[in-house]
């Protein structure tokens, strides 16, 4: 009985940690990445901002360009939505924050494989700016 539980607590927990319920961003030391299998395996890592202490994090991604993804401030911020597509072989990261402060702030970023770098644009919607941003992949 005491092994049925052991291995139905175990089976939960990798649920919760491949993705399943948790949509909290977890403290960037506690995050392990996934291995990729898809096109958009160069985009997985962490990203610091270069103007800041900003830090995304792109955990794991399916075939259909769904990211698992982390965002820090340096605290966690809550990522709504996130998704990676290939435009005509650009890859593209979107990123959707809802949080304190964060009322649909967007990235709309584009991967400079050569330089290795994500840059865009980042949307403030609480001041409905645009500024120009560049993401360095944290080695």
């Amino acid at each position: 009985m005491m092994t049925r539980r052991l291995w139905l607590g175990g089976l939960l927990c990798a649920l919760m940690v491949s993705g399943g319920a948790c949509s909290r961003s977890e403290t960037p030391e506690a995050a392990k990445p996934v291995a990729a299998t898809t096109k958009f395996d160069k985009l997985l890592g962490r990203w610091a901002r270069t103007d800041g202490d900003y830090l995304l994090e792109l955990r794991a991604v399916d075939s259909a360009g769904q990211l698992a993804t982390g965002y820090f401030n340096p605290s966690p911020i809550n990522v709504e939505k996130a998704e990676a597509r290939d435009d005509k072989g650009d890859l593209k990261v979107f990123v959707v924050l809802r949080d304190v402060n964060y009322p649909g702030c967007t990235y709309q970023l584009t991967l400079d494989a050569q330089r290795d770098v994500l840059f865009g644009t980042y949307f403030q919607a609480a001041q409905q700016q645009s500024y120009e941003v560049a993401f360095a992949r944290v080695k």
